[in-house]
């Protein structure tokens, strides 16, 4: 497992780094079949990913990759699940809050989580047996001294925890459904603080322990949550359907996500 956070690590600040390059330059935006926005940011991330990861023998499904179809994805047992670029709305806007998402995913599951905020250098990662870290990333990093940098982490959730109950709300997607959400969780615990944020940067506040949940009643596509499902989950945070009240899966027939929430479980 060391050896894959080492090599997820690295390919999420390559990808960062190649995100900021077209970040701080005019650039143009095209238009999906879905609606939604893509960059040559998003393309550039999703290749260096690709090249980082294709040594490691997982298959790897991608925001922007090929969409593979479930017939030929439905036996992965493990596999990297990757948004190139988490937030490309907020990347448009030029706020900062968008990510670069890599997950290994086993059955269904994060193992690994990596969740990187290029324009503060903020790396968020977590894994099945070593738990959930932070670390600002202040120099360039590489294979050599990746192992070095990754030691300084501040391990999540932090010392300082909220003393109101605070909820994570999106920054572009608010729905009728989390006002009602929240107003529940002000009846429960009298006065309630807000965090907005964009992108995958949500499920990491509630990991870092800066907010106790985050409620997602809106879509979201696997690549938008599982890494941060993973940073969030080896912190101590329970990431649930919020019908069932399960865990949330991946690697689905449909990639859409159901409605979820980020909880933390102390």
């Amino acid at each position: 497992m060391k050896n894959f956070i080492q090599v997820s690590v690295l390919a999420a600040i390559a990808a960062g780094k190649q995100i900021l390059e077209v970040y701080n330059q005019d650039f143009a935006v095209e238009t999906k079949s879905d609606n939604s926005p893509l960059t040559i940011a998003d393309k550039k991330s999703h290749e260096v990913i690709k090249a980082a990861l294709a040594g490691t023998g997982f298959p790897l499904l991608s925001e922007e990759g090929k969409q593979l179809p479930y017939e030929e994805r439905k036996d992965w047992e493990t596999f990297w699940l990757v948004d190139p670029l988490d937030g490309t709305k907020e990347f448009i806007k030029k706020n900062g809050e968008f990510t670069v998402n890599i997950a290994l995913v086993k059955d269904g599951k994060p193992v690994l989580g990596v969740v990187y905020v290029p324009v503060t250098g903020v790396l968020y990662y977590g894994a099945e047996g070593a738990g959930s870290y932070a670390v600002t990333i202040q120099e360039e990093v590489t294979a050599e001294n990746v192992d070095a940098i990754l030691s300084t982490a501040t391990t999540l959730p932090g010392a300082e925890q909220p003393g109101i109950y605070t909820v994570v709300a999106s920054r572009s997607h608010n729905t009728p459904e989390t006002e009602a959400f929240i107003e529940e969780k002000r009846k429960e615990h009298g006065a309630v603080d807000m965090v907005s944020s964009g992108s995958s940067i949500k499920l990491c506040l509630v990991a870092e322990g800066k907010a106790q949940v985050y409620p997602r009643l809106a879509p979201t596509m696997e690549w938008d949550t599982a890494a941060g499902h993973g940073v969030a989950k080896f912190a101590g945070c329970s990431v649930y359907n919020y019908e069932t009240k399960n865990e949330v899966v991946y690697n689905k027939e449909n990639l859409l996500n159901p409605w979820f929430v980020v909880e933390r479980n102390n």
